[in-house]
């Protein structure tokens, strides 16, 4: 995130010598991405943070491909994927290509004897049911229903429920996530006409300091495979760090919808990006106020993306026999819009409370065996006039 954000004690100048009460030095880490040209965060430790033991073994977490080449367009239910108490077995890669994988998630407890780190991938957490806390080596987030939680990569964490009923949608990414571009200015501020703004994201708050030794199992995720690592002291040690790279939260709820005399196109209600796809969120808004507007969205052609849509909460009016927790992939290489019937009931309509979140990736997505599971394989058909 291109804001600057300091947390904790920190000496005044970077790279001097920065000592505990009793003399010793802390430990500084420089935390960053794509070389030392990306955002970073300076950070100090009261331990070394290198200090690994052992290395248990390793395992695949790849996902397992159903359809490599797909132009079908699918409903997915998402709700019928089966709690599971593990934070890491409950998460379920529906969609994937080489940029980024959808996953479905429903644990139904805390991560306890482990913590947890991607280096692989940003990740984009949408929690759709359930509150807690996201604890991490750079502070922690309260979370509840609506709240984005972005967490970057090699940021070591842990997810705190308070509650057994879960549901996560989370979007991997192998490219770094950023504000879209076309709401900041070139200093990286967000413009006036932004959906949201600086105020609305919330950024760790609670430092955790553990001066701890021991065995500490960090399950490491690279190249789709999970390394069991047992560090020699607790990696929850930062005193204090400043920068731009850390963990932030941001409430669906606090996106602001832009809308005008006719349709608006998609790009209106992005909310995130990278080079390779964004993520948008659709929201409670009022409907266009042409006198002769059609409110539901028009035809279009998928030429370019493929487009995933979740559908979180409310009236959907695109779309028939549509339900929280479903996902629907309109494939790139044919046009979709909306079920019949669905324009004429929009008419006259003045508002929607539809909320959903949207994913379009410029490369194809796999649907994985996962996927499959939970798919409606007559949906394509639905746009059929009976």
């Amino acid at each position: 995130m291109p804001f600057y954000h300091q947390l904790g004690k920190i000496p005044p100048k970077r790279h001097t010598i920065f000592r505990k009460e009793n003399g010793d030095l802390y430990y500084e880490q420089l935390f960053g991405t794509i070389g030392f040209d990306g955002m970073s965060t300076n950070m100090y430790h009261v331990h070394r943070p290198t200090q690994v033991k052992k290395i248990l073994g390793q395992y695949s977490v790849a996902p397992k491909i159903a359809k490599s080449n797909n132009i079908q367009s699918y409903r997915f239910r998402g709700f019928e994927v089966k709690r599971e108490a593990d934070f890491l077995k409950s998460r379920k890669a529906v969609l994937t290509n080489s940029d980024c994988t959808i996953v479905l998630a429903a644990p139904t407890q805390s991560t306890t004897d482990y913590f947890y780190k991607n280096t692989d991938s940003d990740e984009l957490i949408f929690v759709h049911r359930g509150t807690g806390t996201l604890r991490t080596m750079l502070g922690n987030l309260k979370f509840q229903y609506g709240d984005y939680l972005l967490i970057p990569r090699g940021i070591i964490y842990k997810i705190d429920f308070e509650t057994e009923d879960n549901r996560l949608f989370i979007v991997e990414s192998k490219r770094p996530m950023y504000t879209p571009k076309r709401y900041r200015n070139w200093f990286g501020q967000l413009l006036e006409h932004s959906p949201f703004c600086e105020r609305d994201i919330r950024r760790p708050e609670q430092l955790e300091t553990h001066d701890e030794k021991g065995d500490f199992l960090i399950k490491v995720r690279k190249q789709d495979e999970i390394f069991d690592m047992i560090y020699a002291t607790h990696p929850f040690d930062v005193v204090g760090y400043d920068g731009y790279n850390y963990p932030y939260a941001l409430s669906i709820h606090d996106f602001e919808p832009i809308t005008g005399r006719i349709h608006q196109p998609p790009p209106v209600h992005q909310t995130f990006e990278t080079d390779a796809f964004v993520v948008c969120s659709f929201v409670p808004r009022l409907y266009d106020y042409h006198p002769h507007a059609i409110p539901a969205p028009y035809n279009h052609s998928n030429i370019d993306s493929d487009e995933v849509l979740y559908y979180v909460d409310g009236d959907f009016m695109s779309r028939n026999d549509i339900a929280a927790g479903h996902i629907s992939l309109h494939p790139a290489g044919i046009p979709h819009g909306p079920h019949p019937g669905a324009v004429e009931r929009s008419i006259g309509k003045v508002s929607t409370e539809e909320l959903a979140v949207m994913v379009d990736t410029f490369k194809p997505l796999m649907v994985t065996e996962e996927a499959m599971g939970i798919a409606d394989e007559t949906y394509y058909q639905s746009w059929l006039d009976h």
